[in-house]
């Protein structure tokens, strides 16, 4: 593989990142009755689908493996299953204890797992990701403790520090198949079964908030730009970097938040959150910029 080809992969983590962190301010927008469960499931039906329709006009589903061999069902019912586990357990965590706390503790603890995964699988983490990970974890904790007292309920905090071991796992095991196939139909394949399986619990809320003008955008944006494009780039990343340089890259979510929170939701910036993002910039960078 060409290295500039290779190089571009942490840029490409870290925008998908950027994307998933526009999550929280579309859901600001989304109408009162939109609960968590409905949108996850929507979420990841919509961006399956919009995954699977551009691995089709692009031509994707007919290259290569795609077109002459079969799936291996164990790993794509796996990353399934997956997707809709960490979709509900960050959702229901958030609806616990917050989505500022929340998203921390299911964001990261992305590295921790990852390390864990790189140990199981006998990688040894190196000083440059170890450095990278602690400057981005303690800018996470400074943005979370600027906030100012947080009601932090373990059963929510405890659910979201799972759903970040779902990702990981999810990441774990689509890396292989991303080996083989293209990117837009791994992930379109995978997401679309992940919305089925969820897609139950549709019994137990309302999603007619979907047809609401306000809702309409926001499934879009959601949808589109925070899971298909999201993830489209994140597979391209994820294909050139490891899987713990990708759990570090991802905090980049938060820090993007942030800034929304800031710019668009006119919320306040303490002087503290603003050392946090200055260590999670610099964690990030230490983990993309390249080795001279």
């Amino acid at each position: 593989m060409p290295a500039d080809s290779r190089s571009n992969g942490p840029l490409f983590v870290v925008l998908a990142s950027a994307l998933w962190g526009t999550s929280g301010t579309a859901q600001a927008f989304a109408p009162q009755s939109a609960d968590p469960i409905s949108v996850g499931v929507v979420k990841i039906g919509v961006g399956g689908a919009a995954m699977l329709l551009f691995a089709a006009l692009s031509g994707a589903l007919a290259k290569g493996p795609v077109a002459s061999t079969r799936w291996t069902p164990l790993p794509v019912l796996a990353c399934a299953v997956l997707v809709a586990a960490y979709q509900t357990l960050f959702f229901t965590g958030i609806s616990l204890t917050g989505v500022a706390l929340g998203t921390i503790s299911a964001i990261g603890s992305l590295p921790v797992w990852a390390g864990l995964a790189d140990l199981f699988y006998g990688k040894r983490p190196d000083a440059r990701w170890l450095g990278a990970t602690a400057l981005a974890v303690a800018g996470c904790a400074l943005l979370v403790g600027s906030g100012g007292p947080l009601s932090a309920d373990p059963l929510g905090v405890l659910l979201c520090v799972f759903s970040g071991g779902g990702l990981v796992a999810f990441t774990t095991i689509a890396k292989g198949m991303l080996e083989d196939r293209p990117h837009a139909v791994v992930m379109g394949v995978t997401f679309t079964l992940g919305a089925v399986v969820l897609s139950p619990a549709l019994f137990f809320s309302d999603p007619s908030w979907v047809l609401s003008t306000a809702g309409i955008a926001v499934t879009l944006e959601l949808g589109i730009g925070a899971t298909a494009l999201a993830y489209i780039l994140f597979a391209n990343g994820l294909s050139k970097v490891s899987v713990s340089t990708a759990a570090t890259l991802s905090l980049a979510e938060p820090l993007t938040a942030g800034l929304l929170g800031l710019i668009i939701l006119g919320e306040r910036i303490s002087p503290i959150a603003v050392w946090g993002m200055g260590l999670l910039v610099l964690g990030l960078l230490l983990a993309t910029v390249k080795r001279g």
